[in-house]
């Protein structure tokens, strides 16, 4: 089975992990597998940051960056099998899943929330993981 990386960037371009060469995918299409690198208030470019201190427009982000993602794999929102939801605060939770929600009606997929003291960057106070399957709303 072949894998189809998406977006490959190395992080020594991008302007919150200057120097640090790695290389990483946006997206990773496995057959018709596809999963997403976290999504956060970090843009598809890798430059800036959309909503230091303001959970809900990370999430707006987010969700934006996941739709183009899994549109460039093939797959589209309705694709969505499996969310992780990861906030700073546990208050957090009832200010980014109504941006989730507006994104993923009738989406309905498993999803896992979880409360992390931190991420890798200090601006970030949201992240989502999406694994979807391309085609898999039309068979269901």
């Amino acid at each position: 089975m072949s894998h189809r990386r998406i977006r490959v960037q190395n992080t020594s371009d991008m302007e919150m992990f200057r120097g640090l060469d790695y290389s990483v995918s946006r997206a990773v299409q496995a057959g018709r597998i596809v999963h997403l690198e976290g999504q956060t208030g970090i843009p598809l470019s890798g430059e800036g940051f959309i909503g230091e201190g303001d959970p809900a427009a990370q999430a707006e982000n987010a969700m934006q960056c996941v739709k183009v993602l899994l549109e460039e794999a093939g797959a589209s929102m309705e694709d969505i099998c499996k969310t992780i939801v990861y906030v700073k605060d546990v208050s957090y939770r009832e200010i980014v899943y109504p941006v989730i929600a507006e994104h993923m009606k009738g989406v309905d997929p498993v999803s896992t929330g979880v409360v992390v003291d931190s991420f890798g960057h200090h601006d970030v106070d949201f992240e989502i993981d999406v694994f979807a399957v391309v085609g898999g709303a039309a068979h269901a």
